[in-house]
C-alpha cells in the first residue's frame, strides 16, 4: 500500500511531497537554545539527562510529559533539567529534532 507521499506524488499535489522542518526553538534572549544531552550512573542505575533549556517551565513541563510516553519511562525536572530514568539518549536525540530543538555537542 502507498503511503501519502507516494500518492500526492501521483497526483502531483506538492503539500504531500515534502513537510517542511520545524521552525527553531529559540529561548527568552531569543537566541537559538542548544540542547545538550548525556547519560549518567548513580547509585547503579543508568540516568539520562537533557540540559540547555532557557524556555518556560511549561514548555519543559510538555516536554517530559512526551519523553516519558514515547520512552515508556519515569522522569523528572531538577533545576532547569530533564531527567529521565535509563539509557534514552538516541532516541531523545531524535525526538528533540523532531520537535525542533538544535542540539549542542
Amino acid at each position: 500500500m502507498a503511503g501519502l507521499k507516494d500518492l500526492g506524488s501521483l497526483l502531483n499535489l506538492t503539500e504531500f511531497a515534502s513537510q517542511p522542518e520545524p521552525e527553531k526553538k529559540r529561548g527568552y534572549n531569543g537566541n537559538v537554545m542548544r540542547i545538550k544531552v548525556r547519560m549518567e550512573k548513580r547509585r547503579g542505575k543508568t540516568l539520562t539527562i537533557v540540559w540547555g533549556f532557557s524556555t518556560h517551565p511549561v514548555e519543559m513541563i510538555r516536554l517530559l510529559d512526551v519523553f516519558k510516553k514515547k520512552l515508556g519511562a519515569g522522569g523528572q525536572i531538577l533545576d532547569k533539567q530533564i531527567e529521565i530514568q535509563g539509557d534514552h539518549v538516541d532516541r531523545i536525540k531524535q525526538l528533540l529534532k523532531t520537535e525542533g530543538y538544535t542540539l549542542g555537542n
